[in-house]
């Protein structure tokens, strides 16, 4: 179809169209109809505006207003986050979104007027709508992705769903029974152990009916395992409400109680520790919990979980990633003030290091130690790495528990979906210092002032449960009660049913494993290498198929290594090669990773070649003896095509059965 744009003074109000003539934007809107992804994503958003005009009420021709409207109800998807209320503490900070009628070249008389665009109903009614789904709780960003597909998708979900989320009773009655958990627990603590550390989820207690809502959402989607990583804010209330860890045990380590064994040294023990719990839903699903141990601080527990949650799929789930769901819990201000966090999320869509996408969870309570998010960073959202992965992100005002549920559940679809990483950005406060024993207002009076009279979390639902008539003020104040009791209970060492747990086939084999004594120190073990299995791995290391034709300087490589053998003239990199084979032949995985582990750092390596006339790869030691040797990895971003090599991917640190003596995996 042909575009019949008017030509006049209008038109140059769009910056992008300003000195264009309409030839050239008819040949490249053909260009956009032939391939979308061709054109540049703004012109991409135009045309999508000008075909939906288009399509409405008969328009044939792209009414100059229809076009205004058009990108008037665009920018409400792309930038409508900029003002939506998802602030429970404070006014936004004006960012200039940009979203007034005459930044389009409109005005209040186009108001009641109906177009093309609009289906026939007033601007008015349209924008009313339009503000209403991007300008409440929840902000999404998602018009930087670059596929039309899991674009589509996000505006559906999201512009589909029903104005009060359409959850019944049964599961609003769940939502204000979790914040009751989350709520009292917190109070409870602040109360039996004045002065304690313990880092408070105070401000966000809606992390837990959101974890609550992802498994529960998650479990329906096909997942059977969950594993969290996050640092100390609010791990107890996690562990304690999520993973059903007794409130005896971590009562006992507020008194010093504790299995040394189990702990990374003194002091701040029990929000390092992880945990492990398994729950069986009423149909009979089961679903595996972790809570990763991070006895470093904030975000160093980021790639471990990855690692872990890859090793659990390629060996437990094969390599299914919808089986398994990695949440990692970030701080704003660690978020956007680390560099591991980004490190990691650049690696999430790698082959070798991918797991199906991460649902990160922000508790952003908008302060980082004493800092004001201000202060502390540049881009407009701590989240604002996810945009240049082509993440969705989801700004939820922490206030708003039915919001927050959305909007993990929504994250959650999105992940079983698409298998990327989203965002779910929840804004939320601190009600106490950095710890306990702080005083915030040495820093920040004015916030606090805000702080100190904000009903929690629990209160602000509770009274709109009440208001609308669904629950009465007694369920909410039973509730809290008997939580109370429950708590008191466990502190006077009244027995809680531990969480029943079955291990899974990898800690089964850790089970078995004793630990050294001091006489397994006084002689060194047995770790010879047969000469027949050297000879086999130095074969493997010197031969090329028949129809392989490697560079010149390799093939004289190949000889060096054969005559050093001989010779009994082994350097360090042929060593290293001899024994990642003779582990190989034992059965055992061998993985290594890193941007030069091909050749090594200093071209020592070479543990596979090129076919210099296809660049066909050949892994040396992945053709020692059929049928005898276990696997070898190697994944190097350069070889990033090569998904599989005719072997298994794996970690191999952690697991008894590919320990060798090595570690971990290779760097």
């Amino acid at each position: 179809m042909a575009i019949n744009f008017p030509i006049s003074n209008s038109m140059h109000q769009f910056s992008f169209l300003t000195a264009s003539d309409a030839v050239a934007i008819e040949a490249l809107y053909q260009q956009y109809n032939n391939d979308p992804a061709s054109v540049d994503l703004q012109w991409a958003r135009f045309f999508e505006g000008f075909d939906f005009a288009a399509s409405g009420a008969g328009s044939k021709g792209g009414d100059a207003r229809d076009v205004k409207v058009a990108m008037l109800m665009e920018a409400y998807r792309s930038r409508a986050h900029l003002v939506s209320q998802t602030n429970p503490i404070r006014p936004r900070k004006d960012r200039n979104p940009g979203l007034a009628l005459e930044d389009f070249g409109l005005t209040e008389a186009d108001m009641d007027t109906g177009y093309a665009v609009t289906g026939g109903v007033a601007l008015r009614d349209t924008l009313n709508r339009l503000q209403r789904i991007y300008c409440g709780s929840i902000g999404i960003e998602f018009q930087h992705i670059r596929e039309k597909e899991i674009r589509d998708w996000c505006k559906d979900y999201f512009e589909q769903r029903p104005e009060d989320y359409g959850f019944d009773l049964e599961k609003k009655k769940r939502i204000l029974g979790k914040l009751n958990e989350a709520v009292v627990f917190e109070h409870f603590l602040h109360k039996k152990f004045v002065g304690q550390k313990r880092f408070s989820l105070e401000g966000g207690e809606n992390t837990i009916p959101a974890l609550d809502a992802i498994l529960r959402r998650g479990g329906e989607l096909g997942v059977e395992a969950v594993a969290i990583g996050m640092a100390h804010r609010g791990r107890l209330n996690v562990l304690a409400n999520i993973l059903g860890k007794t409130y005896e045990y971590i009562f006992n380590e507020f008194e010093g109680i504790k299995d040394p064994d189990l702990s990374f040294g003194d002091g701040d023990v029990k929000y390092h520790l992880g945990f492990a719990s398994q729950f069986t839903w009423a149909e009979g699903q089961e679903l595996h919990l972790d809570l990763v141990p991070n006895p470093s601080h904030l975000e160093a527990v980021d790639p471990v979980l990855e690692g872990f949650v890859r090793a659990k799929c390629d060996m437990l789930y094969n390599k299914d990633y919808r089986k398994i769901l990695p949440i990692l819990i970030h701080g704003d201000a660690a978020l956007a003030g680390q560099g591991v966090p980004s490190e990691v999320a650049q690696m999430s869509g790698l082959k070798g290091y991918l797991t199906g996408g991460t649902l990160h969870f922000v508790i952003n309570n908008q302060i980082g130690f004493t800092t004001d998010f201000d202060d502390a960073r540049t881009s407009d959202y701590c989240t604002s790495l996810a945009l240049g992965l082509g993440c969705p992100v989801l700004h939820v005002n922490g206030d708003d528990a039915e919001a927050v549920v959305f909007a993990v559940e929504m994250a959650v679809a999105f992940r079983q979906k698409f298998g990327r990483d989203i965002y779910v950005d929840m804004l939320c406060y601190r009600r106490h210092g950095h710890n306990e024993s702080d005083e915030p207002k040495f820093t920040q009076p004015t916030l606090y002032g805000l702080i100190e009279n904000h009903p929690d979390p629990r209160r602000v639902y509770s009274n709109r449960l009440e208001l609308s008539g669904q629950v009465t003020a007694d369920l909410a104040v039973e509730m809290e009660e008997k939580f109370k009791a429950l708590l008191q209970d466990r502190l006077n060492k009244v027995k809680q049913n531990e969480v029943q747990y079955t291990l899974q086939p990898l800690e089964k084999e850790w089970q078995v494993m004793r630990k050294s004594s001091y006489e397994d120190f006084n002689a060194s073990p047995q770790t010879a290498v047969t000469q027949e299995n050297l000879a086999k791995v130095i074969k493997a290391l010197t031969t090329v198929p028949d129809d392989f034709q490697v560079l010149r300087k390799v093939d004289k490589l190949m000889k060096e290594r054969q005559s050093a053998f001989e010779q009994g003239q082994i350097n360090w990199a042929l060593a290293e090669l001899l024994a990642y084979g003779s582990l190989l032949l034992e059965g055992r995985k061998v993985r290594i990773s890193g941007q030069d582990v091909v050749r090594g750092t200093f071209s020592h390596r070479h543990a596979a070649a090129r076919d210099e006339r296809n660049n066909a790869l050949h892994v040396f030691l992945n053709h020692i003896a059929p049928g005898e040797q276990g696997a070898f990895s190697i994944y190097n971003s350069l070889l990033s095509e090569y998904a599989v090599l005719g072997f298994e991917y794996g970690y191999f640190h952690g697991f008894p059965k590919c320990l060798g003596g090595l570690g971990g995996s290779i760097r």
